[in-house]
């Protein structure tokens, strides 16, 4: 049996909820509901709040647990160690209805009448400033009224507020609502609420409009309500119509039944004559239908998102009021300088400058992993720049607050725009960045010849990071809580320079190990109690950003078990027809909604919102549905009336860890053992396994327990400084945790989709947050080559995870990953082994073209039918897709376009390339992609050819169906009119292959359709080939005619 914890001292305290004194409790000692944080409630307010009310503290939110002496309530038997049997259901009846309290107000005890006790006698609290307006409550009856109780912000908000029913026929008297006492008491309730609201009406001066005051309120309405709408969740989730989505499901059913009919015709048909050709192609067939299975099904469950920024101000940032809005870390990553252009990077920073969030919450760490000179000036400038930037952006409200971007937009300006300042002070804004650019293109041209000294810093020194492969930690603050203001004499958010050390010898895992260097950078500086991580060439579209992400964040219901919260990915200066669909939409906006629904969506690197715990490696804090027995359980065993022992050790597990071979602690076990920063951690785990863990930083091991975020008040600057250099040594991840189950995992170029699913796999979830306006924007490789080389990096690192121990096809099956998230995530990383029937595939046609044979026998009507309903089903479920997801169908087409492409170019080598570097050790370079920017016009470097060994197997799988439909239309000239009907077979498929790489045929041809020598020469050598060998095959003439041909000319001669 849980006893209340001993408050020294409060034995006068009054209770917060209904103003009286708490008392004492069955053992003499003070009374404490809360066992967690001692907010002070007295007893009848709590045995209200377990039976009828919100069953949780309404400071700490923890769930009130059963006290001695009190009756259970339904969720009780889920605690241990529960041995009061007397009090089991002890309910004293009045008549039936309510239990039995004896109240202590005003320092005497108040005996219940025995009339009172034969009505039912609810005690609804007005959690307003902690005053409540006492009185009895009736039933509710349809000739009532309900009056909704403004109640202050730290309520459950997924609770339904409660309501005063009030009968308007009867006289207050019989509600005890007029005496003196209660007069005094709600004339004090009123000074308070009115001074609560009084910011809320002035933030929102609408509110007053029209209304006057409601009745038995004393104030105004629509105020009462905004001050309800604080208590009410921060986001919903928006469901696809069901017309919509039913339908889609039932195509999809009818597809899989169509595809084995399918499957079962062509099983049993094979084709004498060309039986390789058939069992290829039926092999093909039956990967493909397993790879649709994968990615169709995690679409099941798609949902949208929806969040109330003003319900998120009013409950945590309300204007006059110190700002309760969680501190926010954010990270830009950038190597090279001249692939990734500093101008590119100071754009991004200055868009997170001036983001709208409290300035003292905000914290910019910029990562240069190339040591270059030429990253930190730039980002000096950028600093100076921003103190212009920040407070015209701020002033005028506008966006996107990158300057490069929001300069560039070709829209009316002024729309919106009141001031009459903003025009002079516009372009005078533009002139001081043009000034900003000429002085960054200054130091890019200084850049391009590095002296043979190497660089040296504005004091003579040298710079410390000449050599990219050999330098120490390096950090600078160039804009802090220390004194960075803007030229309006505002505070700007702290922007701090990092490079981790580098030396030779040790394994410095490119961007992921970057990652983890700033994640132990930023626990010691600031120690924001989130994390958002951009590319340095992703900026804050949004200024509202952060606070999107906050609305699951600090929502009580969603952000103790959220990992992270994604944001899609969105992109400036693609083509109009996005050729090689860079933007990716249909990845974002329909497979990443349906993810959405199931456990969320993947970490995609960039646009991402991560709670720090989650980076920790600490399991989630689920709640008691999440950890029941799943449906097909509870339906087979039934329903227990007791929970045993080993059900509640199980669940216990579940919730500690979920992977015996990793020492993962549970959130929870902390804050059960921790009260405050100066507490002994070693009460809890020995200061050798936080070693192993963690690292031998005592200083960063101390804030991962801080789950709030923030860094005592009381530490020295210089000394973080000194720790933080400490932390980003390249020898202090050895022999710890980083890497495997902390911070971004190691072991595959493409680190975040392991990262996610580390995360999903100890039951964390994620949210998909698409608001109305993109939050982010970058930039993409416009260029084939480019393009093909990012999609090649992305397809290697799934290889790399299929043939490691990571691979979700045997990871973690104990854990609390949903199996549809598995199917999504083994779909991630199998997809490459695609290209290889997809490769035969392709070539099929035209081996069918030049033999004269077919795949498919002369297939009956009844079989026909079979062929035409599949073909319509994939089309069918295409167009679904489209409608509920709101996808064009041009971005649908593109979309396949590029599979197809990149299945017989960059998949295909990043197989072969992934098994090199399995079987024989061979590792591939990690190649940054370009990020420039269109200096020769509109989409130059769209038509910019750049030779790649990628471009080789989409070619000649062209130049071979090219020349197969010149082979077969050239044999049915020569055979008559009875061999066109199977031509048109044959050729359909060659013709739907030809369309799929017509996108990279246009890229062969450049910008004036004139094909480069190579491309020509390639293209030569490979039809001279398949000529010789069409000499050879020679199947105009059968081998009858051959042997008479031979012989009359044998004859003949």
């Amino acid at each position: 049996m849980m006893q209340g914890k001993e408050v020294k001292g409060a034995g006068g305290q009054g209770c917060q909820i209904c103003g009286d004194t708490v008392g004492v409790s069955a053992s003499g000692d003070v009374f404490v509901a809360c066992n967690e944080c001692a907010f002070p409630v007295c007893r009848p307010c709590y045995e209200y709040e377990r039976k009828d009310g919100v069953k949780c503290c309404p400071q700490c939110k923890t769930r009130y647990k059963r006290l001695k002496g009190s009756p259970r309530v339904p969720g009780d038997e889920e605690e241990e160690d529960v041995d009061d049997l007397d009090n089991e259901f002890n309910y004293k009846q009045g008549n039936g209805k309510g239990p039995e309290w004896q109240l202590r107000g005003q320092g005497e005890d108040i005996d219940l009448s025995s009339s009172s006790r034969h009505e039912p006698h609810h005690r609804i609290p007005r959690l307003t400033s902690g005053q409540q307006i006492s009185g009895e409550i009736p039933d509710a009856s349809p000739d009532r009224h309900s009056i909704r109780s403004p109640t202050s912000s730290y309520v459950d908000p997924s609770v339904p507020v409660p309501v005063r029913i009030v009968d308007p026929s009867k006289d207050l008297n019989s509600y005890g609502l007029n005496s003196v006492d209660w007069k005094e008491r709600v004339e004090s309730w009123r000074v308070k609420q009115d001074k609560n609201m009084m910011q809320v009406t002035n933030k929102y001066p609408d509110a007053r409009g029209g209304g006057g005051d409601m009745e038995g309120t004393g104030s105004n309405g629509e105020d009462m309500q905004m001050v309800d709408d604080a208590r009410l969740p921060l986001s919903r989730i928006v469901p696809i119509p069901a017309n919509q989505l039913n339908l889609y499901r039932i195509v999809i059913i009818l597809r899989l039944i169509i595809l084995c009919f399918f499957f079962q015709y062509r099983v049993t048909h094979p084709v004498r004559d060309a039986y390789g050709l058939w069992l290829v192609s039926v092999i093909c067939e039956i990967w493909f239908a397993l790879s649709w299975l994968l990615d169709q099904f995690p679409k099941w469950y798609p949902i949208n998102r929806e969040t109330y920024l003003d319900r998120l101000a009013l409950r945590y940032d309300r204007e006059g009021e110190p700002s309760q809005l969680c501190p926010i870390d954010i990270f830009v990553s950038t190597v090279d300088p001249l692939k990734e252009p500093p101008l590119i990077t100071a754009n991004t920073v200055l868009s997170i400058l001036a983001v709208d969030y409290p300035v003292d919450k905000v914290s910019c760490y910029v990562s240069d992993d190339g040591s270059a000179m030429l990253t930190f000036e730039s980002l000096s400038e950028t600093a100076e720049f921003a103190r212009k930037w920040v407070p015209f952006c701020k002033k005028h409200n506008i966006e996107p607050r990158a300057p490069e971007f929001y300069f560039q937009q070709k829209i009316d300006y002024l729309k919106d725009k009141i001031q009459p300042s903003f025009v002079k002070e516009r372009r005078a804004m533009k002139r001081e960045y043009e000034e900003f650019k000429i002085r960054i293109n200054a130091l890019v041209a200084k850049a391009q010849k590095v002296p043979e000294e190497g660089w040296t810093m504005a004091d003579g020194t040298a710079w410390p990071g000449n050599n990219p492969r050999d330098h120490p930690g390096m950090i600078q603050v160039f804009l802090g809580h220390s004194g960075g203001l803007d030229t309006d004499g505002n505070e700007l958010p702290r922007l701090v320079y990092v490079s981790r050390e580098k030396r030779p010898g040790f394994q410095h895992h490119k961007k992921a190990g970057a990652m983890n260097a700033l994640i132990r950078v930023s626990a010691v500086l600031t120690n924001g109690a989130y994390l958002l991580n951009v590319d340095c060439d992703h900026y804050f579209n949004s200024s509202k950003a952060l606070r999107e992400a906050m609305c699951f964040m600090m929502d009580p219901a969603l952000g103790r078990k959220t990992c992270y919260v994604q944001f899609p990915q969105r992109f400036d200066g693609i083509d109009l027809h996005d050729r090689y669909a860079n933007r990716n939409i249909v990845f974002f906006d329909i497979n990443m909604k349906g993810l959405d629904g199931i456990q969320g969506p993947m970490y995609v690197g960039t646009g991402c919102c991560f709670n720090r715990q989650a980076l920790y490696g600490y399991d989630p804090v689920l709640t008691e549905a999440d950890l029941e027995p799943n449906i097909v359980v509870k339906s087979c065993c039934g329903g227990r009336k007791k929970k045993s022992k080993s059900y509640m050790d199980n669940k216990n597990r579940m919730m500690k860890r979920t992977e015996s071979s990793a020492p993962i602690f549970n959130m929870d076990d902390i804050e059960e053992g921790i009260e405050g920063y100066e507490d002994e951690r070693s009460m809890l785990m020995s200061q050798k396994r936080l070693e192993k863990r963690f690292g031998q930083s005592p200083i960063f091991t101390a804030s991962t327990f801080m789950t709030q975020g923030g860094i005592p008040p009381s530490t020295n600057p210089a000394s973080l400084l000194k720790e933080a250099i400490h932390v980003i040594s390249c020898g202090y991840e050895d022999k710890t945790e980083w890497g495997k189950e902390i911070g971004w995992i190691y072991g595959s170029v493409t680190e975040d989709i392991l990262t996610g699913f580390k995360m999903h796999a100890r039951g964390w979830i994620s949210i998909y947050c698409m608001p109305p306006r993109p939050c982010f924007k970058g930039s993409a490789p416009i260029n084939l080559s480019d393009r093909l080389n990012q999609v090649l990096r992305w397809a290697l690192g799934s290889v790399e995870i299929l043939f490691s121990r990571h691979c979700p096809i045997w990871y973690n099956y104990g854990g609390r990953l949903k199996l549809l998230e598995r199917v999504a995530y083994i779909n991630t990383i199998v997809y490459p082994i695609t290209s290889l029937p997809l490769i035969a595939y392709c070539v099929l046609p035209a081996i069918c073209l030049l033999t004269n044979k077919f795949i498919i026998p002369e297939i009956s009507n009844y079989a026909g039918m079979f062929f035409i309903l599949m073909f319509a089903s994939i089309f069918a479920t295409g167009i679904l897709e489209l409608r509920w997801s709101g996808v064009g169908i041009e971005d649908w087409w593109r979309n396949e376009q590029f599979w197809v492409i990149g299945g017989t170019s960059a998949h295909l080598f990043a197989v072969f390339q992934g098994l090199l570097k399995v079987l024989a050790g061979i590792d591939t370079n990690f190649t940054v992609t370009s990020k420039a920017n269109d200096e020769d016009g509109d989409f130059a470097e769209l038509y910019v050819f750049k030779w790649t060994s990628l471009l080789i197997p989409p070619t000649t799988v062209l130049v071979i169906n090219l020349v197969g439909m010149v082979a077969g239309i050239s044999y049915a000239i020569n055979s008559g009119y009875q061999s066109w009907g199977p031509l048109f077979g044959k050729l359909f498929f060659s013709i739907w292959v030809i369309l799929h790489l017509y996108p990279f045929l246009k890229g062969l041809m450049g910008k004036q359709n004139r094909t480069p020598t190579i491309v020509i020469v390639w293209s030569i050598l490979l039809a001279s080939i398949f000529s010789l060998l069409w000499v050879k095959i020679d199947p105009f003439i059968s081998d009858t005619q051959k042997a008479v041909a031979m012989g009359q000319c044998g004859v003949n001669c």
